[in-house]
């Protein structure tokens, strides 16, 4: 018992790192969860005992594994084991472990039979993306693009974007976050540069 104490004791500064690492408000995850703000504000400040319900919520949310977000021990296995996680029709495959820094994810897009509304988003934060399989409509600012297999795109987050599937084909692309502001570049083929901005 006192393991699962100790592992539950850390949540709230996780959840509050987590959240932050996002530049989300209490509001904005209350908002998305249905937890409401208060109840988000004793779990990160450890007045509230964290319940599973609650928990599997915020997991989704952020897009993280729930092992992350108690703190479970390490099992001394290397692999990331990936858990999907279903929004807004698709699904995201967190690819990379920790809660700051730059997050790797896999998307499956469904397709479309008709072309959606955009509604872009503005954020802080840097991401790269490239598409797998499929065509990927972005809309970047004034821009309305579309993206074919093995082209990838970069951009500054606080910048107003939206992506979709172009057609009725799903999409499957890979994206790089980085919350601080990391940039990666494609310098050449085959290599890869993270740098921080």
């Amino acid at each position: 018992m006192d393991s699962i104490d100790a592992a539950l004791s850390g949540v709230g500064e996780r959840l509050r790192a987590v959240r932050r690492g996002r530049h989300r408000t209490l509001a904005q995850v209350a908002e998305a969860t249905g937890i409401s703000a208060s109840t988000l504000s004793r779990l990160e400040s450890g007045q509230r005992r964290p319940t599973l319900e609650l928990l599997l919520s915020l997991s989704i949310e952020y897009a993280i594994p729930l092992d992350e977000l108690v703190g479970a021990p390490a099992t001394g296995d290397p692999r990331v084991h990936v858990r999907p996680v279903r929004r807004d029709g698709r699904i995201i495959l967190p690819l990379s472990r920790g809660t700051t820094g730059v997050m790797a994810y896999k998307q499956i897009i469904q397709g479309r039979d008709a072309p959606a509304t955009p509604t872009p988003r503005a954020h802080p934060g840097y991401e790269w993306l490239y598409v797998l399989s499929g065509r990927l409509r972005l809309v970047l600012g004034d821009r309305d693009m579309i993206l074919e297999p093995g082209e990838p795109a970069e951009f500054d987050t606080r910048t107003p974007h939206w992506f979709s599937a172009a057609g009725p084909d799903p999409v499957e692309m890979l994206a790089l976050f980085g919350p601080e502001g990391q940039r990666v570049h494609v310098s050449a083929p085959g290599d890869t540069i993270v740098e921080t901005g």
